[in-house]
């Protein structure tokens, strides 16, 4: 099927010259490392508001604050731009720094893959995979389109649907080439950088269709404003048990999104151990499991040279399924 990929709004050039050239000014971890954590932490999101990865980073802050588990501030700031490419370049500027942090997905992985990034997945200092989340497939309340029978019988009539997902070359490029090869339609596909703008894109009728994590799009599904077709995990998603899984349509090699933890490049090992053992709590409060629960995350922990070896088999693995899609 044909799948082609379409730029709106992402400039890599800007952003990875910015990247390259740009750090948050902060420790660069010259100080002893003894007494760490003495400083506050910057604490980097690759997207915009209201994303995936944004909804865990301040999840975490928030119960790092809650349980007074870091001594000093911490200050949250997204920096979107190039698919990931200017966040994480930010957090890569701060090599050796050990108060710039950062939170992962499937971008992280992918990006380098079709940029020319000044890092790559291996050069930062891996904290620990927390979860993995699938995703739902959705179609605007104006579509009609209620399920999933019905969207391939208007993709495959349309001749060609836009769908949306965020990053360019990315974990919602591939479930959307999966499912329109596997179901038989024609698709061109619209990167995003920020979860508002492809909601707003969806909802205006600019596309057909997005995928998202279910923790983004909640809200305008009990609004009646989106319709879920489809969930990509194995089992039916608690509270949506109505919608199908792809699984049970048939479909297969869907991929989930990583959520993980990095620091800057060559952060000191204290400060890798320190973060080990700190977010090694936070994923056993209350708090942390009830965000598993409502956004339908599976717990996925995997640390430090364990969460190192993840990274390298997983990008391997993304590379060959975009290799075979031609998106690279």
């Amino acid at each position: 099927m044909g799948t082609k990929l379409a730029t709106v709004g992402v400039c890599f050039t800007a952003a990875l010259a910015l990247a390259a050239c740009g750090g948050t000014g902060g420790s660069g971890g010259g100080a002893a490392e003894e007494n760490y954590p003495e400083e506050p932490l910057e604490w980097t999101v690759a997207f915009g508001p209201g994303g995936g990865n944004d909804i865990m980073s301040r999840q975490i802050v928030d119960i790092l604050e809650k349980e007074d588990l870091y001594p000093d501030d911490i200050t949250v700031e997204n920096v979107d731009g190039g698919s990931g490419a200017l966040g994480w370049g930010r957090v890569f500027a701060d090599t050796g720094n050990p108060y710039a942090i950062s939170s992962t997905s499937g971008s992280f992985l992918t990006t380098p893959l079709q940029a020319d990034t000044p890092w790559q997945p291996g050069d930062f200092t891996h904290i620990g995979l927390l979860a993995t989340d699938a995703s739902l497939f959705l179609t605007s309340k104006k579509s009609g389109l209620t399920t999933w029978e019905q969207w391939v019988d208007y993709a495959k009539n349309k001749g060609k649907v836009a769908v949306g997902g965020i990053g360019v070359v990315n974990v919602d490029l591939i479930l959307h080439a999966e499912l329109a090869k596997q179901a038989g339609y024609e698709m061109e596909y619209v990167p995003f950088n920020e979860e508002g703008q492809l909601i707003t894109g969806l909802s205006s009728g600019s596309l057909d269709a997005i995928t998202s994590n279910p923790a983004e799009v909640l809200g305008q599904i009990e609004s009646g404003d989106m319709n879920a077709l489809l969930f990509t995990g194995d089992e039916p998603m608690p509270g949506l048990e109505e919608v199908p899984t792809a699984k049970s349509k048939g479909y297969t090699r869907m991929v989930t999104t990583p959520r993980g933890i990095i620091l800057a490049p060559d952060a000191p090992e204290e400060a890798r151990q320190w973060w080990i053992d700190t977010i090694k709590e936070v994923v056993q409060s209350p708090d942390w499991q009830n965000y598993l629960d409502e956004n339908n995350l599976t717990a996925d922990e995997r640390w430090g040279d364990d969460f190192t070896q993840y990274v390298e088999k997983t990008s391997s693995d993304l590379e060959t399924r975009l290799t075979e899609l031609g998106a690279l």
